[in-house]
């Protein structure tokens, strides 16, 4: 299989594999060469893919989606960390997709206020008339 790894700006990794695992909403999953066409909305964690030459390489997504047709393996994700090795992996996703989760919330939080205020000043102009 093909397996292409894509990010907003850029293509992160593209590699022949013998297998990929990965974690979706509802649970994990393996997707073999034989394996039907099929799509998954993943969750944030760990992906795992087994290479050609049987190495074994863990990449940590942000969520994202996967799309299995024919030979091709594709992945969109907003953001990818590829890993030495679980461990160091894990406190990368810890340290970098955290500070990505605290920025998400504030921008939510000024976006909430911004319409709020929106709302609130229509309903004025409402009033006036």
């Amino acid at each position: 299989m093909n397996l292409k790894v894509m990010l907003p700006t850029r293509i992160f990794l593209e590699q022949t594999v013998r297998k990929v695992i990965a974690e979706a909403e509802n649970g994990a999953f393996c997707l073999l060469p034989r394996h039907i066409d099929f799509v998954a909305a993943l969750a944030p964690g760990l992906f795992f893919f087994e290479s050609e030459e049987g190495k074994e390489v863990f990449l940590a997504i942000n969520e994202g989606i996967l799309v299995k047709f024919g030979s091709e393996v594709l992945v969109s994700t907003r953001d990818a960390v590829l890993g030495p090795d679980l461990g160091v992996l894990k406190e990368t996703i810890q340290k970098e997709f955290r500070v990505l989760d605290e920025r998400e919330k504030r921008a939510r939080s000024a976006s909430a206020k911004l319409e709020a205020n929106l709302v609130r000043r229509f309903l004025e102009l409402g009033h006036v008339g």
